[in-house]
């Protein structure tokens, strides 16, 4: 469906009162979370979103939602005769630079709490996030030609620019499916020296300033402001299932929390899955994050929360900043759930 369509038939809910009585309908449907999941912050329309959410949520931090969604029912139930709004949280995983810059002045200037989930590696680090390398990597490769498991990709000179671009995307794709099924991180590192080596990129090439990740000054600026918790997202950001060692499975998930509590200096009982379908996050990574101490684990399976909802595969809806925000409030109740879903796929 285009966009614009879309846009007006979202006005057209919005305006008549559908969302209102969906909203209404919701309410009646017992007890309910639900849990959004940003990534970036800038480019796209978070200000008005955020805006949109605060006037027709209680938008409440993560832990608070949780507690009241699985232990607090009385308490709850006090606070809804006075909001009946359903609660709503917002999440951002990875910790992006832009998080600080962007979302942490919108989330102080308009008094409602987020939550980020942090990789310490890349906070130590300062380096490129592995899922933007494949791209990155590509667009900088000085070299004319790469040979990456017995495929050779052309990249110039050429006489069709059209014929370079689909080479560089099908190198770009295959770059981040072997760092998607690597074996360890170990593993996953070194194939990314060797490509950037054999593609002869320049050495010291860092991403734009707001796809860097935090600084451990700016999660402690953001963390004393009130407006901000954080949760982790193992060490390195591996994909859980597909390693190989138990061990590893665990020690991501369990040193990721043991150096967050040191460097917030307080329990953190929240995790995220990185990528967080079932697929990605397998049996090892349940039962680490059950056995090392987490009360709460969230995935990306869509879905909203209800008690009966296990506590460690929590669901999330996607927090799309380049949604019109009368798009997203049709979505969030269900009024353009299926045309959306058909342009995602």
């Amino acid at each position: 469906m285009r966009e614009w369509l879309r846009i007006l038939i979202a006005t057209i809910f919005y305006y008549s009162g559908l969302v209102n009585l969906a909203h209404r309908w919701e309410r009646r449907l017992g007890w309910r979370l639900i849990i959004l999941n940003y990534h970036r912050a800038t480019g796209g329309e978070l200000d008005r979103q955020l805006l949109y959410l605060r006037r027709h949520y209680r938008i409440l931090p993560l832990e608070a939602a949780l507690e009241e969604l699985y232990n607090g029912k009385s308490q709850a139930q006090k606070q809804c005769i006075r909001d009946r709004r359903l609660p709503l949280v917002l999440t951002f995983d990875d910790g992006y630079r832009d998080n600080y810059t962007y979302a942490f002045p919108l989330a102080r200037q308009l008094k409602i709490p987020i939550t980020i989930f942090l990789i310490p590696d890349y906070i130590d680090s300062g380096a490129c996030f592995w899922w933007l390398a494949a791209n990155s990597l590509v667009r900088h490769a000085q070299a004319c030609e790469v040979t990456i498991d017995g495929i050779t990709y052309h990249l110039g000179p050429h006489d069709h620019p059209e014929s370079i671009r689909e080479e560089q995307r099908t190198l770009a794709h295959a770059i981040d499916m072997r760092l998607r099924s690597a074996k360890s991180v170990k593993e996953r590192e070194a194939f990314l020296a060797r490509v950037r080596e054999d593609l002869a990129v320049p050495p010291n090439l860092r991403e734009e300033e707001a796809a860097q990740p935090v600084t451990w000054a700016e999660v402690k600026e953001m963390e004393e402001s009130g407006w901000v918790t954080f949760g982790a997202h193992t060490l390195h950001h591996p994909v859980l299932a597909e390693l190989e060692d138990p061990v590893e499975v665990r020690r991501e998930i369990e040193e990721c929390r043991g150096v967050l509590e040191q460097q917030l200096d307080h329990p953190v009982y929240t995790f995220a899955y990185p990528i967080g379908k079932p697929q990605h996050i397998g049996d090892e990574g349940l039962c680490a994050v059950k056995a090392v101490g987490y009360k709460w684990a969230l995935t990306t399976i869509e879905g909203i929360n209800t008690p009966s909802t296990d506590p460690y595969l929590l669901r999330r809806l996607p927090g799309d900043i380049d949604l019109h925000w009368l798009v997203m409030a049709s979505e969030l109740v269900g009024l353009l759930g299926i045309w959306s879903r058909l342009k995602r796929n």
